[in-house]
């Protein structure tokens, strides 16, 4: 574990941050454009670095301009930084940096704690506290059903006066089934009968 520069205060949280302590990959950046494109220079390339480590692996990384060398020990990938770091390689100085690995807290990936699990439709459960909300009951106005019920058809009990600035709210009672229809005579007069369309024959298929 690094131990940071400065002491960190009492009061500040402190995050566990662990690096290895000897990485076995180096990362050459700003990587000359013909290690990518010529594989003789390639070739040359990776020839500087097998000779550290007979099997160490390449990782190409063109819109980067970077390279990533993979040795078997930490020795070789040691050795071979501190020889090359810095060294020309076809007209241009070669930079090699220790790929460092980073873990913050765990060297795994937890998985996020499910403190809103509730918020997924359909809920997987409830929340710790969660209770089922009862249906408030429904307002009855009596002094409105009273008042209604004392009219006769075709009356009206206005609820709320009206305003300059606001409308008058007037209940009417609708008027009985005879006095909408028209009386007697109405009823006695008979219903049109609605005629359906006749199909066309059916002629059969064309002669030819």
């Amino acid at each position: 574990m690094q131990q940071p520069r400065d002491r960190a205060r009492p009061d500040e949280a402190t995050v566990d941050v662990h690096f290895a302590a000897l990485p076995d990959a180096l990362i050459a950046c700003r990587v000359a454009e013909p290690v990518f494109a010529d594989p003789r220079v390639k070739e040359s390339f990776e020839a500087l670095f097998r000779s550290f480590d007979g099997a160490a692996s390449f990782q190409f990384f063109k819109s980067f301009r970077r390279v990533r060398i993979n040795f078997q020990d930490t020795v070789a990938a040691a050795e071979a930084r501190v020889r090359l770091h810095k060294s020309d390689f076809n007209g241009k100085e070669l930079r090699l940096y220790f790929a460092q690995t980073l873990h913050i807290g765990s060297p795994r990936l937890e998985p996020p704690k499910p403190d809103k699990q509730f918020l997924i439709s359909p809920p997987a459960s409830p929340p710790v506290g969660w209770e089922q909300a009862q249906d408030a009951t429904p307002v009855i106005n009596y002094d409105l059903l009273c008042a209604i019920s004392k009219l006769g058809p075709g009356e009206k009990y206005e609820l709320h006066a009206g305003t300059p600035t606001t409308p008058s709210v007037v209940v009417h009672v609708c008027e009985s089934e005879q006095d909408s229809s028209g009386g007697e005579e109405d009823e006695a007069r008979p219903r049109p009968r609605i005629i359906q369309t006749r199909r066309p024959e059916y002629a059969g298929p064309a002669q030819h």
